[in-house]
């Protein structure tokens, strides 16, 4: 028996010697106010390409709807580079790295943010404490671009000094960024309302690269492509520009780098013409003292040289800022192929780690007050993995180290599937960022208050994490080759093993959860404490069959069949719920049922005599059986293993202990095999619906016991064709994103459409987390969005 302690907090020190933090991790250590877009994330943790864009241009620079149509056209050009775009904006006090639709129309509507402010680094903290709407300049920009490790910032135009700047001191703060922020700034050169040539030899007392990105070292102006300076330096490549970046970072250098590209050579003609404009305007503010108002001297510039130009001032505009956008697209491209496998592992460590509430909600929401609603708890394993990869194979040798990589990150099946149905329930409202708890022991080591941290820093509770005091937390350590392929691994789940399920029991009574899911790392003494007293709570509990790419997951998938046995003789329904085998794992609890005499039992006949399945059942498994398993790839072959594998027979046979099985088939997709009785065959649209072999759909209607019993095929989603394939946590990620919508609705499977939607979105869920190095994708916490989209 374990001594434990329940915890609601926990140590906040954090385990350097494991990872070195970067300045977001520390920054989110610290509780900042700040969300990651979950796509921006992803392509931070993997080592996408991401461009920043700034937000002033949008709530300050352009009229509405003109900033709106500007700001999409931006984000659309950088995607076609291959980059992820970035906007950065804050939005009732809260840094936005990376924007949702919505926020981006926010921002852009002045008729509902004529309060937004324009962000320069005085600014930021007293804007975040107001809980202000701001747009960030080019300096608030870098700062936040820095702070989340993204390499190019895209722009229109830098800030610099102001004419008569010698007299009035009136330097913007976008210049002493560029020293502290190791960011390439793509821009069409400076602002042509400043001082230019002011502005660049101020750059270069600053030690800040200025690189013109053009045939010439012509610098631009803005409107022109020509200002009549010169850059000290010049490339026209994106490649040479990314390795100017790539040096600084391989030297240690905090400072940035200005790249300046021209305007589009269609617009150069109308550049003098915009300069005559430019040069009135700042006549004319002289001599109205505009020069007087600090930050509001060049919005009111730019809309008089767009007055004074009736308008091609802001087409110019338009066109230099997607021109820039298409550059830094580009060079962001040719960085992330630099960086390749470095990509910072610290970044790559901790932005996982520390991965983003912005869709899941936020830690400041669940500190300090007790959380009653909690519909779904997750009893299981929580884990660090350690991967270790060597160069090459040959490397391996026997008593010596082998130079290659190491990977760390957080694992267990419980845990992976608490994490997906936080972030899949988080995607449709922020109400659900509490719904899920996640129940597993962790030991009072260094890595369980890893654990208890980084879940704390995805969003997640950690009242559920049960401190063992002397005890090992659960590490798996993986041992991999070249290819990618397990070589050897070494578990040690011994806490999760040992759980005394008095410990869960007492969450299911404090809590009363709707639903609760176990996985098979658990005792089956374990799960019998938990199942029964769900039972006598009236939880449905939803059983995952563990997962692993060990072969020892084959025996743990029939744990659960002894609390199964201990309560079979009480209900009228099964014990359990749901259930999520695999292939495998089905035939191995079908074979153990057998073993332990349970498709014997009195109950067993009784409710396999009710179903009445008989000679029209079995012609339509035949039909069904013939249809190709995918609709788009004939190589899968068909759904003869239904049959010929006895896939359907052993389904069935266990209907009388799991009333409901989402079979997991890889890329022949998902069965489903369901079983409904009394009130609830009645109730269910089921009860009006036929077998549909177009929609791979048998349903059987039972006319003595009144049971309807479906058997449904879903194929599985085309993944793209070259998409890097980690298997680590789909199907966690499935499950999670299943548990998500019973949650929503508990008769989700009542109904045919319902049911094809739930599976679609489980499916989609687990195609994201297989093409994402993490065990669940973060793409996870938009699920919703991207759907609805």
């Amino acid at each position: 028996m374990f001594r434990a302690s329940f915890r609601g907090t926990f140590t906040n020190q954090r385990l350097i010697s494991l990872r070195k933090a970067s300045s977001l991790s520390a920054a989110r250590e610290r509780r900042a106010p700040i969300d990651v877009h979950p796509e921006v994330e992803d392509a931070l943790a993997t080592g996408k390409p991401v461009v920043a864009l700034e937000s002033t241009i949008i709530t300050h620079g352009m009229p509405y709807p003109t900033s709106l149509q500007m700001a999409q056209s931006v984000e659309r050009i950088v995607r076609s580079t291959g980059s992820i775009p970035a906007t950065i904006a804050v939005i009732g006090g809260r840094i936005k790295i990376g924007l949702h639709p919505a926020e981006l129309e926010h921002l852009a509507d002045q008729r509902s943010t004529t309060t937004a402010v324009k962000l320069s680094r005085r600014d930021i903290a007293t804007a975040i404490a107001l809980k202000k709407d701001g747009g960030t300049t080019c300096c608030s920009t870098l700062i936040f671009a820095a702070l989340a490790g993204i390499k190019v910032f895209a722009t229109g135009g830098l800030g610099g000094v102001h004419r008569g700047g010698e007299n009035t001191m009136d330097v913007s703060a976008d210049l002493h960024e560029l020293t502290r922020c190791p960011v390439g700034l793509v821009s069409a050169g400076v602002k042509s309302i400043l001082d230019i040539r002011r502005t660049l030899e101020y750059l270069e007392t600053l030690g800040v690269p200025v690189v013109s990105y053009a045939e010439t070292h012509d610098f631009p102006a803005f409107y022109s492509g020509r200002s009549g300076l010169e850059s000290p330096w010049r490339v026209n490549d994106p490649r040479t520009a990314a390795h100017i970046l790539h040096t600084h970072w391989q030297l240690g250098m905090s400072n940035g780098a200005l790249f300046a590209v021209p305007i589009p050579a269609e617009y150069e003609a109308v550049g003098s013409a915009l300069q005559e404009a430019v040069e009135q305007a700042v006549r004319e503010s002289e001599e109205k003292n505009i020069s007087n108002l600090g930050k509001a001297v060049t919005p009111w510039l730019l809309n008089r040289v767009g007055e004074l130009t009736q308008g091609k001032s802001l087409a110019s505009n338009v066109a230099l800022v997607e021109n820039t956008a298409l550059v830094g697209g580009q060079i962001a491209v040719e960085y992330a192929k630099l960086a390749g496998d470095r990509h910072d592992q610290d970044v790559r460590q901790t932005l996982h780690s520390a991965s983003d509430a912005t869709s899941s909600g936020t830690t400041d929401d669940l500190e300090g007050r007790p959380v009653q609603n909690t519909p779904l708890i997750v009893v299981g394993c929580a884990a660090v993995d350690i991967t270790s990869q060597p160069l090459t194979d040959s490397d391996l040798g026997h008593q010596s180290t082998s130079p290659g990589k190491v990977f760390m990150s957080l694992g267990g099946v419980g845990r992976n599937i608490a994490e997906a149905a936080h972030r899949v329930l988080s995607s449709y409202s922020s109400e659900f960022s509490a719904a899920t708890l996640l129940v597993s022991p962790v030991g009072d080591d260094s890595f369980g208050r890893l654990l208890s941290e980084e879940t704390r820093m995805l969003g997640m509770r950690t009242d559920g994490l049960i401190s063992v005091n002397g005890g090992r937390s659960s590490v798996c350590s993986l041992l991999l080759e070249k290819s990618g392929g397990l070589r050897a691994g070494v578990a040690d789940m011994d806490l999760v093993r040992n759980m005394d399920g008095h410990m869960a029991r007492e969450f299911i009574l404090a809590y009363k959860p709707k639903l609760l899911a176990v996985d098979g790392n658990l005792s089956p003494d374990t799960l019998k404490v938990v199942v029964s007293e769900c039972l006598r709570n009236g939880v449905d509990a939803a059983d995952n069959i563990s997962k692993y790419s060990e072969p020892t997951s084959v025996v743990k998938s029939a744990s659960i069949l002894p609390a199964i046995a201990g309560n079979l003789d009480q209900l009228a329904l099964a014990p359990i719920a749901f259930a999520s085998p695999n292939l495998l794992e089905l035939a191995h609890v079908y074979q153990q049922a057998q073993l332990m005499d349970l498709t014997s039992h009195d109950r067993w006949w009784q409710v396999l005599d009710g179903l009445g399945l008989g000679s029209k059942f079995r012609t339509d498994l035949h039909l069904l059986s013939r249809r190709d398993a995918s609709n788009h790839d004939t190589s899968r072959g068909n759904l003869a293993f239904l049959v010929e594998k006895g896939v359907a027979q052993m389904a069935i046979n266990i209907l009388p202990f799991f009333r409901h099985l989402v079979i997991k088939c890889g890329n022949l997709g998902v069965i489903v095999v369901m079983r409904f009785t009394g009130d609830d065959a009645a109730e269910s649209s089921w009860s009006t619906e036929s077998t549909n072999h177009h929609r791979r759909c048998i349903v059987s209607h039972s006319s003595t016991s009144g049971d309807i019993v479906v058997l449904q095929h879903f194929p599985a989603m085309q993944l793209p064709s070259n998409a890097s394939i980690n298997t680590t946590g789909a199907g966690d990620s499935l499950v999670g994103a299943l548990l998500a919508a019973l949650v929503q609705s508990p008769k989700v499977f009542h109904s045919a459409i319902n049911l094809q939607r739930t599976i679609d979105i489980a499916q989609h869920a687990a195609l994201l987390s297989l093409q994402s190095p993490l065990a669940v994708s973060p793409l996870l916490s938009s699920l919703h969005g991207q759907l609805s989209h």
